[in-house]
Formats: C-alpha cells, structure tokens, sequence
C-alpha cells in the first residue's frame, strides 16, 4: 500500500481530493518512527528496501510499541497489517480494538480479528462512530465484500459460493494436468503460493475464515469459524480427479454458504461441479465467487486473492472509502 500512496499521490489528489499524511509506522522487523508533521514516504521506503530498518531515518521519534503508535500519535487512521492468527486473532485483534476504542478508524488486510470478533468490532465502531473496512481480508484487491455490500446492496443473498484459496486451486489444476499432489504442493511453494507449513491452505483454514467473513458480513449470520463444516484436499488422489474429468466435472474446493430457514450454514470442501458452472473455469491462483440473491440469480466475480499489491490496493480503496465517506458526512461531496 505504501508503493500506491506514494506513486500515486498526485493523481489520489486530483482525481479522488484524497491527502494524506503517513505521521507513524511501526513495524516487528522495520522498527518504528513517527512524526506528528508527517513522514516522508519515499525515504520510509528506500530505507525499509535497502537498510532494512527504520531507525536511518533522519528526525521522528524512534521506538513507539505497535500500540504507542495508536495511541500517543496524531493518526485518525490505523491501518493494520499483521499476520493471521485463526486461534486469538492476536496481535491484530488487540491493535484494532485499541484504535476503535480511541476513536480513530480502521482498515485492515488481518482476516482472524474479522473472522473471530467481527460483530464485537462493528458494534464497537459504531458506538464510537468510525469506520472499519477490510476488503482486504476475503479475496485481496478484488473487490468481494465491496461488491456485496455496495454494489449489489438491497440484495437478499440466498447463496455465497466460491474459491476462496489461491494455493488449492493451483494445486487441483496442476493435478488436473497430471501432476501429483505432492509436487503440485512443492511447486505451488517455490512459486510463493504456499507456505513452508501449507496447513492453513491444503486443510481449508483459510477459506473458511474467510467464507465466515462473507456469511457474517453480507448475509447477517451468525457463523463461528469453528463451526464450519470444513474438509481441505490433501486426500484427493490422481485417481479422483481422473474420475471427475471421465464425467465432464472438475474438482474444486468451493466454500459455500447458504441460508437454512433463519440460519446461515457454511461449508468448505472438495466439490465436482459440472464444466458450465462459471466456477469450473477458474484455474491457477484465482479466485471466484458467486453471489446469488432474490433480485440477481447469480453474479460472480473472479480475479487475484493474494499477492502484496492486490492487498495493498484493497487498503487503498478502504482508505479512499473513509475519505468519500468523512467528506459525505462533513458536506463536501461536489
């Protein structure tokens, strides 16, 4: 996101009237500084990709804690980026509640808080009256939960399925192709689709704390990620996927959610899906889901689910949501 806001800052003020001030980074690795006037961000950069570490950085305040960040700054944004912890949703959980509780807005790419504490953290935003997004947390950069709940807002969503993990896709496709799981898995590492430890992916982890996102966020359930019904794809054999190919079907691993009378049931397990279901086509790393409600049949989306510029333009969008959004809210909309 860092790489956007600094590229594009003049067009982000012409096209959008979006400024901005980065005042304090804080970072495991990096470091931390902060400036109350602000920060150069070209010069955070340089130094993150060539020193490595923040502390080069010429004037601010060296050392804030992630929380100091939050709370002993100027900052009305907290954008939070740690990693995903599907058991606590620690660090990111705490980080994100902290800035709500102090006022300031939210966004963040850390799927676990959302997914464990989604409606604690929502209804903490609106009574401290700010925003919290998190495009980033489903399908990256491309713009699932956007769409859901603004596109197609008004929609009574009967269904949401989809592939929701990059790394099982690639997998089922190269199998497809006649590769065996384990080299698929070795392969889809050294291209950086997997982890060292793929647990979160090959065991379906990761799209059913996102499927919860989508379920609780768009269709108003009441899902806890470990009530998923869950089944991941390290059991599928050559043999499986030669079989689904002889019946003119396609194995993949579809996330579905759908409504049972008051209920919203969720799910994430291998599927054979017939080859004209739009979700059969997609293969490699993308990602897809299908939106189906009472006043559109079926709409589906397809495009990245990973990869650090697509994370980092779905933090972009957020931010420039909260900008429309302030400026609506202040009467300045032209």
């Amino acid at each position: 996101m860092a790489h956007l806001l600094h590229s594009r800052s003049k067009d982000l003020r012409d096209r959008h009237a979006f400024e901005y001030q980065v005042v304090a980074v804080s970072d495991l690795k990096l470091g931390s500084v902060f400036a109350s006037k602000g920060l150069e961000l070209g010069e955070l950069l340089r130094l993150a990709q060539e020193e490595k570490s923040l502390s080069g950085y010429p004037g601010g305040v060296k050392g804030l804690s992630p929380l100091d960040s939050i709370l002993k700054t100027n900052c009305d944004i907290a954008v939070e980026a740690t990693w995903t912890n599907l058991k606590d949703g620690e660090p990111g959980l705490t980080h994100i509640r902290t800035a709500l509780e102090n006022g300031k807005h939210v966004v963040t790419s850390n799927k676990g808080p959302i997914a464990l504490r989604y409606r604690e953290l929502s209804h903490l935003a609106k009574q401290r009256k700010v925003m919290l997004r998190f495009e980033a947390t489903v399908l990256s950069g491309t713009p699932a939960l956007n769409l859901g709940s603004e596109a197609l807002a008004g929609a009574a969503f009967t269904s949401i399925r989809g592939i929701l993990n990059g790394t099982t896709n690639y997998i089922l496709t190269r199998m497809e192709e006649g590769v065996s799981y384990g080299e698929a898995l070795r392969k889809a590492q050294e291209l950086g689709y997997a982890e060292a430890d793929p647990t979160s992916d090959v065991e379906a982890w990761d799209p059913a704390a996102k499927l919860t996102i989508l379920a609780n966020v768009l269709m108003d359930g009441r899902v806890e990620l470990s009530g998923v019904e869950r089944q991941g794809i390290t059991e599928i054999t050559p043999s499986d996927v030669s079989e689904a190919k002889k019946a003119r079907t396609r194995i993949k691993l579809i996330a579905k959610a759908r409504r049972e009378g008051r209920e919203v049931v969720a799910s994430v397990k291998p599927e054979r899906i017939p080859l004209s279901d739009p979700l059969a086509g997609v293969g490699g790393v993308l990602n897809a889901i299908t939106f189906s409600s009472d006043v559109q049949k079926d709409v589906t989306i397809i495009g990245p689910g990973a990869g650090g510029d697509s994370a980092g333009f779905a933090l972009l969008s957020d931010l420039l949501a909260i900008s429309r959004l302030e400026s609506v809210h202040r009467g300045r909309v032209d």
